[in-house]
């Protein structure tokens, strides 16, 4: 039997597995986020030999040397950027994540925003809600048709070529994308260009999908002069991460319509918006679900879990996190 720390509430599937294979688990109580206090408390108050972790929560150093008879964290998420690798390997710590489960779910979610702010969707059903509707008007609200439209892909990995599948066989979209080298499995599933440069995609792009992950490099990759290689008439799309667009700057382009709308479901400073954003109408701001479906969910849980059920009984995980 191991002792076992979930740092949050996770659909129970996963916590299930891990007491049916014998193991003692704990789950924390609060109902939202530890804080780093919180979180360090939590872990050391028993020697708990493996954490599962979420995206939400920092896992440092410091955390690891809190719970040093944890041999194994398990990340709910894909995205492991709120973990130092280094460090969990200095201290012979072994990181998972969640890989390749929530591709499908978060392609349909990018695929569903691009949809709904280019047919202002969000604002109409606001402006029906606050009784403004008094009849149809030829010039209502008027949106923009995505068939034949260019669809640019920032990241060209398996979210990325799923929502570049969607666009072209669903819609009939061109497709250009951008990666740090040529996709040939893209190019072999959905007919589409290469761009060697984001500039060159921008120029050319009606709707821009952002999917790369967050690193020194992506950090505000999206910031006031990508808005302004944009075309006015062009929507941003970004369910990747927040710190990837420079919110302040995506306030201004909006505001002073250098771009025509963007739909966001991540933030720069989770959960805070920068100051303007939400005043505006060409905007849409869904809170960080686009993996929120329940069979997705499910997933990532037995697989994190799995994960530490393998680990515990001297097997390797399957998705171990390596340092690169």
């Amino acid at each position: 039997m191991a002792l076992i720390y979930v740092t949050r509430a996770i659909p129970p599937v996963g916590i299930d597995m891990l007491r049916e294979a014998g193991h003692e688990v704990d789950v924390s109580e609060k109902d939202g986020v530890l804080t780093k206090e919180e979180l360090h408390q939590a872990v050391s108050a028993k020697p708990y030999e493996a954490v599962l972790s979420l995206l939400t929560d920092t896992i440092d150093g410091e955390f690891m040397d809190a719970v040093p008879t944890a041999k194994i964290i398990a990340n709910y998420a894909v995205g492991y950027n709120n973990i130092d690798v280094s460090a969990a390997t200095e201290r012979g710590v072994v990181i998972t994540n969640t890989p390749g489960v929530l591709d499908d779910t978060v392609s349909e979610f990018a695929f569903s925003m691009m949809l709904a702010i280019a047919k202002r969707i969000s604002e109409a059903d606001r402006f029906t809600r606050a009784g403004k509707y008094e009849g149809w008007a030829p010039q209502l609200l008027l949106g923009s048709d995505l068939q034949g439209k260019t669809l640019g892909i920032v990241g060209a990995g398996r979210i990325g070529s799923g929502v570049a599948k969607r666009a072209k066989f669903g819609l009939g979209m061109n497709v250009c994308y951008t990666d740090i080298k040529q996709s040939e499995k893209l190019e072999a599933e959905v007919p589409c260009q290469y761009h060697s440069t984001l500039h060159e995609l921008l120029k050319s792009a009606d709707v821009i999908s952002i999917h790369v992950p967050l690193l020194e490099s992506t950090k505000h990759l999206f910031s006031t002069a990508e808005f302004a290689a944009m075309k006015d008439s062009a929507y941003l799309i970004n369910t990747s991460r927040g710190p990837v667009v420079d919110e302040v700057a995506l306030v201004e382009a909006l505001r002073n319509k250098t771009i025509r709308g963007a739909a966001l479901d991540v933030f720069e400073d989770e959960p805070a918006l920068k100051p303007g954003l939400s005043e505006l109408d060409n905007v849409i701001l869904t809170p960080h679900i686009a993996s929120a479906s329940q069979e997705t969910r499910d997933k990532m849980s037995s697989m994190a879990s799995q994960n530490i059920i393998d680990f515990i009984n001297g097997q390797t995980p399957a998705n171990v996190v390596e340092v690169k």
